[in-house]
């Protein structure tokens, strides 16, 4: 157990780092994530406050379901990413990071504040009350059926249901961090423990207990962004390659905090630029410094490690752009030795998301 954002978080569990990964890939995974922050955003308004906070086209999004996004500060760069949902035009349920809970809702409040000020109708509750279980895996969906009557089939990824699973009002959400099909499901705290027990129980113990560590390879594998290591408040959403989570009519119109220089960057190309990493040597690690052919600095490492999935190291940094591009030769500065590496294409491991066909 170790100490993450004021709450005691399992590492591991009986299995391995390694076998968790695996298994979460073959099988499924349970992660625990209740040290996340939920909350809803409601009153006729709640959308118009949201949209000048985020970059997302959120009053594109169809009632039920949701999409990746980004907080910004006033010169662009990211404050936390979140996965919002628009329930009903005036109700938006959202997650974030648990290191962020504290920054994202002073930063929300504040806001608020303002916008109410001026006759804005919105409000917030934060959920507390509720717990938060991570399904994730190809048995995610196959298991969880046994325990709603709704068809989880014609539910797909990015969407939001407000279903009864195992006897308890569940805030269900087809999405995850991990690559693979799976679930978030906010259970009021009180019923938690009996559904993950149920859960673990219908997989006839292939859905496993999996913890940090696990999530961290399954999310490195699948090229998505850590906050606090990948992305940071310096770091723009172009920067960080998720151009494609700001919204067409968002580039358009702007209206989000930091579109002055984040509509630049679409336009001009920014000057640094995420990129996936294969290289020798022991595992890249976060500060590694990434170095050119003839040994001069162009970027560094921002996560690293050891892929279970494909056996041999990954990790993302951002390079200079111009550098970024997949088969470019590099460098990788470990412990005062360098070792050759490679830029590559993300995601490396192929994504498995829930869509129709």
């Amino acid at each position: 157990m170790v100490p993450f954002a004021g709450w005691s978080m399992p590492i591991q569990y009986k299995d391995s780092i390694m076998e968790s990964t695996l298994n979460c890939r073959e099988n499924g995974s349970l992660f625990d994530v209740s040290h996340m922050c939920g909350l809803s955003l409601k009153g006729k308004d709640s959308v118009a406050f949201l949209e000048k906070l985020v970059v997302a086209d959120v009053v594109g999004l169809a009632p039920g379901t949701g999409s990746l996004t980004v907080f910004t500060n006033e010169k662009g760069g990211a404050i936390d990413d979140s996965v919002i949902t628009k329930v009903t035009d005036d109700h938006i349920y959202l997650v974030v990071n648990a290191g962020c809970r504290d920054k994202d809702l002073a930063h929300i409040e504040e806001h608020m504040k303002a916008f109410k000020a001026k006759g804005g109708d919105v409000g917030w509750h934060i959920y507390d009350e509720r717990s938060l279980l991570a399904l994730q895996g190809p048995l995610a969906g196959p298991t969880l059926q046994h325990l709603t009557k709704e068809d989880l089939s014609k539910m797909y990824f990015g969407e939001f249901r407000i279903i009864d699973i195992n006897g308890a009002k569940c805030f269900l959400t087809r999405t995850g961090y991990t690559g693979e099909d799976g679930f978030e499901i906010s259970v009021p705290s009180e019923n938690a423990v009996d559904l993950a027990k149920a859960i673990l129980e219908k997989s006839e113990g292939k859905v496993r207990l999996t913890g940090l560590g696990a999530r961290d390879s399954l999310r490195l594998e699948a090229g998505l962004c850590l906050y606090g290591n990948d992305m940071e408040q310096h770091i723009t959403p172009v920067e960080a390659g998720l151009t494609w989570a700001i919204g067409k009519r968002r580039r358009a119109e702007g209206g989000f905090l930091g579109a002055e220089v984040i509509l630049k960057q679409i336009a001009d190309g920014p000057s640094i630029r995420r990129v996936g990493l294969f290289s020798a040597g022991p595992p890249a690690r976060s500060h590694s410094e990434i170095q050119n052919e003839n040994g001069e600095n162009i970027g560094e490492v921002t996560s690293g490690g050891f892929s279970p999935c494909l056996k041999k190291n990954i990790a993302m940094g951002y390079v200079k752009s111009g550098l970024h591009k997949p088969g470019t030769k590099v460098k990788i500065a470990i412990r005062g030795k360098t070792y050759e590496g490679s830029i590559t294409k993300m995601p490396f491991v192929a994504t498995k998301y829930y869509k129709p066909t």
